[in-house]
């Protein structure tokens, strides 16, 4: 292990990447600067990388203004099914859940799939079979979603819309019904983290997507695409069009930049390219490297995002927005 006073402990956030409304904006930014509080919080206090992203995302699971745990979205049958991974950058070590149904905070329910089970993703009935073995109660599917969640629904339902209108600039939905475009349409949350012993870690967490298949999984609980950590690279949790960043597995092509030699922003940067030259796919990432360096970029109309490092809060909404507040 290498000592502790080398590394600055550093936690980035996301709150995902999509032509995120006004009526949502401050939330959104509220509840990322938040979440990077509060990991950050567990980083001065010793905590692990781990423990961080995973109280980061809880804190973003625990907050109505995000698609995950607590303001999820419903299926086209009208039930909540997400999905969430951790992994730790030590020794590779992940945990992952997939439409997984009435839990509150689903990025705990993979920590338990990586620490407590020699599986590394759980899915549906047995995902849920395994929560009630260890003790991690159920939740009523009505705790979990809001009324706005319900109106947008009904909308979606009743205008057949597909998942990719959730990606689309403000101006690009002017062609769409009204009733669609005023919609909340959310997307999915995550963490990375650099813990002050050199240590990464990297989760994800979403409540799926509006009148989505069920059944239907994108990449956030997918290791490689949805996030990804290695202590040899760094760490990187992705946001988006799940089924484009599954194609290029994102989070693990934004490492694999980084492992050539490339600056974390400057890999985030280039896997985002990639990804819309490839398979014309939009989204974000958050990234942070082994030595601490940040990179944060999306390719959406706006993504929510906060970064912590030397006491100081960086946050933003839109591009070229880098807000710093003294902690």
């Amino acid at each position: 292990m290498t000592d502790s006073s080398t590394f600055e402990p550093v936690v980035v956030i996301h709150g995902g990447a999509w032509a995120i409304p006004d009526k949502l904006s401050s939330a959104s930014v509220d509840g990322v600067c938040s979440a990077a509080r509060t990991g950050y919080d567990v980083l001065r206090r010793g905590g692990t990388a781990v423990d961080a992203v995973e109280a980061s995302v809880r804190s973003m699971e625990d907050c109505p203004a995000f698609d995950a745990g607590t303001g999820s979205v419903l299926n086209t049958k009208g039930e909540v099914e997400m999905d969430s991974v951790i992994m730790d950058g030590r020794r590779l070590q992940c945990g992952s859940v997939a439409c997984v149904q009435n839990i509150k905070n689903p990025v705990s329910l993979a920590r338990a799939v990586m620490e407590k089970t020699d599986h590394t993703l759980l899915v549906g009935k047995g995902a849920n079979e395994f929560a009630e073995e260890i003790g991690i109660q159920t939740v009523p599917t009505d705790s979990l979603v809001t009324d706005d969640a319900r109106e947008e629904w009904l909308q979606f339902m009743k205008f057949k819309t597909t998942v990719n209108v959730l990606f689309r600039s403000r101006a690009e939905q002017t062609a769409l019904p009204s009733t669609v475009c005023d919609t909340v349409g959310h997307d999915t949350v995550g963490a990375v983290a650099l813990d002050k012993f050199g240590n990464t870690a990297a989760a994800t967490s979403t409540g799926g997507i509006t009148a989505k298949r069920p059944g239907r999984v994108g990449d956030s609980p997918i290791v490689g695409a949805g996030a990804y950590a290695d202590n040899e690279s760094g760490a990187v949790s992705t946001t988006g069009h799940g089924e484009s960043i599954t194609k290029v597995c994102l989070a693990r092509e934004v490492t694999h930049l980084m492992e050539t030699g490339l600056a974390a922003q400057v890999a985030s940067e280039t896997a985002l390219q990639k990804m819309a030259a490839r398979v014309q796919g939009s989204g974000g990432v958050v990234t942070v490297s082994k030595d601490g360096g940040i990179g944060k970029h999306f390719t959406t109309e706006r993504m929510a995002w906060a970064w912590i490092k030397e006491g100081k809060l960086h946050y933003g909404l839109e591009c070229g927005e880098n807000f710093v507040i003294n902690l």
